[in-house]
Order: structure tokens, then sequence, then C-alpha cells
């Protein structure tokens, strides 16, 4: 791949699609790359604390691959009422999450660090991001995820599709943040290493 203007590679830290879908709108050629980075949260560690050394740990996890780059690492850590929302993986454990989450608030925390490999400077920000779900029924529940498996995201719906239709309102400084990598605050931080974003 082409090196960026700041004559770094761009690497993003993920094999997620949806971050990788989110960095393709800033129309800057960038390589993907599995971190490899064990997910486990530390005992008393805070939800804000787990997400923000989860994205610094997936960057520096493929320093030594990329000495020439600038690394996108990124996790975001869901919980409401002090619980922590896991991607639900099956259908039965989506219909409890959703259940769960009816006429609650949950909060996500979505970190992004940017790692300048060659000369070790380090970028980190948290955008956390306040969903209100709207009362759910059971029917309503099962017509959703039948129309819309959202299996692979915490909190079991797609803010950016159908899963809306849940949502009584949104809060967040960075629309983007919800979705799993806040682009005003990377945009931001790539301006910082010189890279050009428009």
């Amino acid at each position: 791949m082409s090196p960026t203007n700041s004559g770094l590679q761009l690497i993003l830290a993920s094999t997620s699609r949806y971050r990788k879908d989110l960095l393709s709108r800033l129309g800057i050629a960038f390589e993907t790359t599995a971190p490899e980075v064990d997910e486990t949260p530390l005992d008393g560690e805070p939800p804000a604390g787990t997400a923000t050394r989860l994205a610094l740990a997936k960057a520096q996890a493929v320093r030594t691959r990329f000495p020439r780059a600038l690394i996108i690492g990124s996790d975001q850590v869901a919980v409401c009422d002090g619980v922590r929302l896991d991607k639900p993986i099956t259908h039965a454990v989506a219909v409890q999450q959703l259940n769960y989450v009816s006429d609650k608030s949950v909060t996500f925390h979505s970190a992004v660090v940017l790692l300048n490999a060659e000369s070790g400077r380090i970028q980190s920000r948290l955008v956390p991001t306040t969903v209100r779900f709207r009362r759910l029924g059971e029917a309503e529940i099962e017509r959703y995820l039948r129309r819309e498996p959202a299996y692979d995201c915490a909190g079991s719906a797609k803010a950016e599709g159908l899963g809306i239709s849940l949502v009584e309102a949104i809060e967040s400084g960075d629309p983007t943040a919800l979705i799993g990598l806040p682009l005003i605050a990377l945009s931001r931080m790539l301006r910082e290493e010189t890279l050009f974003v428009p």
C-alpha cells in the first residue's frame, strides 16, 4: 500500500468490518491487521478504563510488524446499570439483552488511540455515547432480531440500521463513536500527525 502524506503507512489494528467501513469514509489508504489481544477486563476495572486500555494494547500489539506506521487501535465497552454488555453471538442472548435494556440507558464507551510507531507518540481519546432504549415488548424484539440479527453488536441493536427504531434518544459528541470508531476524534489525531483529512 502507499504511505500517507506523512510518509507513514496507516494501519487499522482491527478486523471489525464496522471500523473498516467507518475509516474508509476518510478517503485515506489504509491496511487492516488483527491485533490478537486478550480483551478480558481486569478485576475492578471501570468500563471506560477497559476501553482505553484495550485500544492502546491493540495498537501496541502490531507495532513491531509496522515500524513506520500510524497505527489505530479502538475498543468499545457497553454498560447498563453497572452490567457490561458483550456481543450476544446467539439469538437467545440477544433477546435477553434487549429485554434487559428495555426502558433503560446504555452507555457505550468508545476509545481510539493513534500510535506513531516511528516516534512512539501516543494520542488517545474516549468518547461516551448514551443510548436510551424505549420500552420493548417480547414480540417486537423477536421481529427485530428476525429482520436484523445484530448478534455481533453489544446491546444487540444496530443504531445505524433498523435498530434505531428501538431507541428513544442518543446523546453523543460523535455519531460514529457508537458504531465503533470515533471519526471526529481520529480526524483530529491524524491532523496532529500532519496527515491531511479534508
